[in-house]
């Protein structure tokens, strides 16, 4: 196919920087927390080497063009932040190219002549959960033609799945914990019999469990159970985010998670960090992430085997799920000295305060250079199959 007409890349337009749009929010439950990552990646993209268009997709889903106001941007008041909140207009819409050929974005307002914003080189989608980090916008964005940071459709798809993550993550041979899914449909044909579902796999593995939907992150929806008393509370609670629910065994063992960066050689993993148990949490819930900001223990505590198996496995867990950019995975060290893989996240919280930046902060590697290797990695790569 001939490429004469396609858009030159950054590299053959020296006279000009290329442009990232930085695009946040969404329609998920995670909306305040991507407004937050994407302050902190406004505030760090280096402006003497790209221009930044910042662009907020509302909870109701529509793209707003938004003020590059990061301080605007951050947790207040223990109140998470909204794309509403920044958005240069309550009705203006913007829209991305539907032709490869063509990267121009365009906004436009009722009754207004719609104005060009100039062309896009890559977009830095910094959107967690669904609608934006589980595949969708991946998909838009192959289909226009625009480089992106991050995973491609299918890796983001795995990597929001917990169910269907844990089964590639089975196939190529990394041990997970024991679990149950229980899906819309058997919910709402026999609800007795999922709930004894549930039940048995309690009698198997014991209490407590942890309830949580099967497509969302941050910790949001998940509730620890102690006993019966309060399950049908916990499956409410992940049913307000999600139909497909997910129940996991307990793991007794130390939470250990691991950064992996796509360097121009390939991957390679940061050094690791450790989640001590939140003193005043039952678990590492959301309050206890970004709210009262737990610290992490960053290196964690491990032997040098431990270290480099821990790194390795994460490695291992980017490939097998065709990860591309960045990846945050999670383990758990059991009693018994092995890394069980708990999840990945495609698009991790990406704060100064999260434990993906800490992690390759340690590692020697800073806020900004991290944001700017994201950047350059996308714009290596083209879009398409590959």
């Amino acid at each position: 196919m001939s490429t004469e007409n396609l858009p030159q890349s950054p590299e053959q337009q020296p006279s000009r920087k290329p442009r990232v749009a930085v695009v946040f929010g969404g329609r998920s439950s995670e909306h305040g927390i991507s407004v937050v990552t994407a302050g902190a990646v406004l505030n760090a993209i280096d402006r003497t080497k790209y221009d930044v268009l910042p662009i907020g997709i509302t909870q109701d889903g529509r793209w707003a063009l938004t003020a590059d106001e990061p301080e605007r941007m951050a947790i207040t008041d223990r109140r998470t932040p909204s794309v509403d909140e920044i958005a240069e207009s309550s009705e203006g819409t913007v829209v991305l190219p539907v032709d490869p050929a063509d990267r121009e974005v365009v906004h436009s307002e009722p009754g207004s002549v719609p104005k060009a914003l100039g062309e896009v080189d890559v977009v830095f989608p910094v959107l967690h959960g669904p609608y934006g980090e589980d595949g969708t916008l991946q998909g838009l964005l192959e289909l226009s033609g625009v480089p992106y940071v991050g995973s491609g459709v299918l890796a983001s798809a795995v990597g929001q799945d917990k169910e269907y993550m844990k089964r590639v993550f089975t196939s190529f041979g990394l041990k997970v914990g024991p679990y149950l899914v229980i899906r819309p449909r058997e919910w709402e044909t026999d609800e007795s019999a999922a709930r004894k579902k549930i039940i048995g796999f309690a009698g198997e593995h014991g209490w407590p469990l942890f309830v949580k939907p099967a497509r969302a992150g941050s910790s949001i929806g998940i509730t620890k159970v102690d006993d019966l008393s309060g399950l049908d509370e916990a499956i409410a609670e992940a049913q307000r985010h999600d139909p497909k629910i997910l129940v996991e065994a307990a793991l007794r063992g130390r939470e250990i998670e691991c950064g992996v960066l796509e360097f121009e050689d390939g991957p390679r993993a940061s050094v690791p960090a450790e989640i001590p148990p939140p003193d005043a949490h039952a678990y590492y819930d959301f309050e206890a992430k970004y709210i009262d900001s737990t610290p992490g223990l960053v290196p964690a505590p491990l032997t040098e085997e431990e270290t480099a198996e821990v790194r390795r496995l994460a490695v291992e867990a980017f490939d097998a799920a065709s990860c591309e950019g960045l990846v945050r995975a999670d383990f758990f060290l059991t009693e018994g000295g092995e890394f069980v893989i708990n999840e990945i996240n495609t698009m991790p919280g990406f704060t100064p305060i999260s434990m993906y930046p800490q992690m390759w902060q340690a590692t020697g590697v800073s806020y900004p250079e991290l944001v700017d290797r994201l950047v350059q990695a996308a714009l290596r790569r083209p879009t398409g199959l590959r």
